[in-house]
C-alpha cells in the first residue's frame, strides 16, 4: 500500500515506523510545511519521499492527516475533492466532531474515516517518533457508518496494525470523554506549571526539589501551543464544562483546609483513591 502521511511530526512519524515495520505501507510520502520535518523523516527513513500535497494524493491508496486539528478541518475538505472513490483519507486528531461536520455533506465523505489514536507525548517533530508508541492504546473510529465499507475496512487494518484496541464512538460523545480524560489533564498541567513558575521564582530550586510526582505531573506542560489551542479551540464547551467542574473540586480541597475540616478532606481523598479500581 502507498501512503501520504500529511505532517510527518510525532503522530505521523509514529504511525509511518509502524506500517512500514508491519508491512502495511510499501511507500510512504511524506507531505510537511516543516522542510526540516521532511528531511529528518527522510534521514531516519521515516519516508520515502517528501512531495506535495497533490503529488502525494494522486499517488496513494491511502492518505494520513496528522496535522493540528483546527488544520485538518481546513484541509480536510481540499484532500477528499482530490480523491478517487478507491481511495481512503483517514485524520489523527483528538477532536472529531468539528472535523467531521466540516465534510458532512461533502460529495466524497465516504472515503474519510475519523480516527483518533489515543497517544501523544509532550514531544514533538519526527524525530521524537516511536514504532510501539500505540501498542496496547485504545484506537477511536467515529461515525463509523459515515465511511465506505472498503474505506473503513482499510482504516481498521492499519488499526490492528499498530497494535490498538479498537472503540467505535460518536464524535459528540468522543469529544466529551476526552474533555474529561485528556483534554483537563493538560489544563491542569499548565495550570500548575504557571503556579509553580509564578510563586518560586529560583529556577535551580524547582530543579534541586522537584519529585518524581512533581515531574509527571507537570509532563504535559511541555506539549506545544500549536497543538493543543486548536484542540482547546474545537472542544471549547466540553472543556469548559469539564473545567467548571474540576474548580468546584478543588474549591472543596480550598475549603476543607481553610475550615481544618481533616475528616472531610480525608473523604475527598478516599473518594479519588476509587480511581485505582479503574486505572490500575
Amino acid at each position: 500500500m502507498k501512503i501520504s502521511i500529511i505532517g510527518v511530526g510525532l503522530i505521523g512519524g509514529s504511525m509511518a515506523l509502524k506500517l512500514r515495520e508491519k508491512n502495511i505501507a510499501g511507500f510512504i510520502y511524506g507531505i510537511d510545511n516543516n522542510t526540516q520535518h521532511i528531511s529528518d523523516a527522510l534521514e531516519i527513513k521515516i519516508i520515502d519521499a517528501g512531495v506535495d500535497l497533490e503529488h502525494g494524493i494522486k499517488n496513494s491508496d491511502l492518505i494520513i492527516l496528522a496535522i493540528p486539528v483546527d488544520a485538518a478541518r481546513k484541509l480536510l475538505p481540499s484532500v477528499l475533492d482530490l480523491v478517487s472513490d478507491q481511495q481512503t483519507v483517514m485524520d489523527a486528531g483528538s477532536t472529531k466532531a468539528g472535523i467531521v461536520n466540516a465534510v458532512k455533506d461533502h460529495p466524497k465523505r465516504s472515503r474519510f474515516v475519523a480516527f483518533h489514536p489515543m497517544w501523544g507525548t509532550e514531544n514533538n517533530g519526527p524525530k521524537s517518533a516511536i514504532a510501539e508508541s500505540f501498542s496496547g492504546k485504545a484506537g477511536v473510529i467515529c461515525n463509523k457508518e459515515e465511511s465506505a465499507d472498503d474505506a473503513l475496512a482499510t482504516v481498521e487494518k492499519v488499526v490492528h496494525a499498530l497494535d490498538m484496541h479498537m472503540i467505535y464512538m460518536n464524535a459528540e460523545d468522543h469529544d466529551v470523554h476526552t474533555a474529561y480524560i485528556s483534554h483537563i489533564s493538560h489544563i491542569t498541567s499548565y495550570a500548575l506549571a504557571n503556579t509553580v513558575l509564578e510563586k518560586e521564582r529560583e529556577e535551580e530550586t524547582i530543579f534541586q526539589l522537584a519529585s518524581s510526582g512533581f515531574s509527571s505531573t507537570v509532563r504535559l506542560a511541555k506539549s506545544h501551543p500549536e497543538m493543543w489551542v486548536p484542540i482547546f479551540k474545537q472542544n471549547k464547551e466540553n472543556v469548559l464544562d469539564v473545567l467548571n467542574e474540576h474548580i468546584t473540586q478543588l474549591r472543596k480541597f480550598k475549603s476543607a483546609l481553610e475550615k481544618e475540616n481533616y475528616e472531610y478532606l480525608e473523604e475527598l481523598i478516599s473518594n479519588a483513591n476509587r480511581i485505582r479500581g479503574i486505572l490500575r
